[in-house]
């Protein structure tokens, strides 16, 4: 018996040390993770805070309230703003959600609930090709489509640029937002009798309507900073004008008409443009982030 206990207790003291030194690598090993994964993060942010900081320092000075309020001066004088820019910006953003918006949400819903077939698959493999088309090719091809047939450029035209643009994200974001909805919602709306259209509009689309809208604001972000696509359609107007049919300016065309000028005041005004471009870009963000924050709890 003296001699068996030295042989017990051997192999549990070994099992325990190396369970400690099977602890201690996990935690080295989830300790370095943790310090890479931090250290990615800050290095990912570094380039976004110093562009926000670098725009924000150019831009800041040129934003009052003719800059809002005014039309530009005429070559070579100093003064104005973009009151123009700016209202065209959002109207031709309003012009592409009218077209995107409804596209997309009932394509994506369609692909979610009914595209388990061919027809779907081919829909869906269109959308991720269209979501990879470059901007210019698409204004390219409404130039041809919508403005050479006309003879002139006008606002219509840009919001269809746009819309196209829009219509992959939102369609793609929709469609993976509504298939993660329990199938219990819609046979609990199914049994109580409703139809399957309503049971999909009000009780799914509505359980997944945080994703939904955040994919709405994603591609209203996407489509706000786009110049290639405006300059074969919508083109470009010094005057303030809300007619659609007619050329109209924005805020990424009219940056870049600024900021390639010999004119330092221009090129002030181009980085307050570019300022208020961002501060756009960044509220549909946090607005998108907000709603993305109770996705989860409105699928559940």
């Amino acid at each position: 018996m003296e001699q068996t206990a030295p042989l017990t207790i051997a192999p549990q003291s070994a099992l325990r040390s190396q369970n400690r030194l099977r602890q201690t690598r996990r935690r080295l090993a989830n300790a370095g993770m943790w310090i890479g994964a931090s250290l990615a993060t800050i290095i990912a942010l570094v380039p976004l805070l110093m562009i926000l900081y670098y725009v924000t320092a150019q831009g800041l000075p040129a934003l009052n309230a003719d800059f809002f309020t005014k039309l530009p001066k005429p070559v070579g004088e100093t003064g104005g703003g973009m009151a123009h820019a700016i209202v065209g910006s959002f109207i031709l953003i309003g012009l592409a959600s009218l077209i995107g918006l409804p596209l997309g949400v009932l394509g994506g819903i369609y692909l979610a609930e009914f595209g388990n077939n061919r027809f779907g698959w081919t829909v869906r493999f269109a959308a991720d090709v269209l979501n990879g088309i470059p901007s210019i090719v698409i204004g390219i091809f409404v130039y041809a489509v919508a403005v050479r047939p006309v003879h002139h450029f006008s606002a219509m035209s840009g919001g269809l640029a746009l819309g196209i643009m829009m219509i992959p994200t939102i369609m793609r974001t929709t469609e993976e937002l509504v298939r993660l909805v329990p199938m219990s919602l819609r046979e609990a709306a199914l049994a109580l009798g409703a139809t399957r259209w309503r049971a999909v509009l009000k009780i799914v689309l509505g359980a997944a309507k945080g994703g939904v809208i955040t994919g709405i604001l994603l591609a209203i972000a996407r489509i706000a900073g786009e110049t290639a696509p405006l300059l074969f359609t919508a083109f470009g107007n010094r005057f303030f004008s809300v007619k659609l049919n007619e050329p109209m300016s924005s805020l990424p065309r009219e940056i870049y008409t600024f900021a390639i000028s010999p004119y330092e005041d221009w090129h002030q005004k181009a980085w307050g443009g570019s300022l208020v471009l961002v501060l756009i870009i960044l509220v549909l963000s946090l607005v998108a982030r907000y709603f993305t924050r109770g996705r989860y709890k409105a699928v559940r």
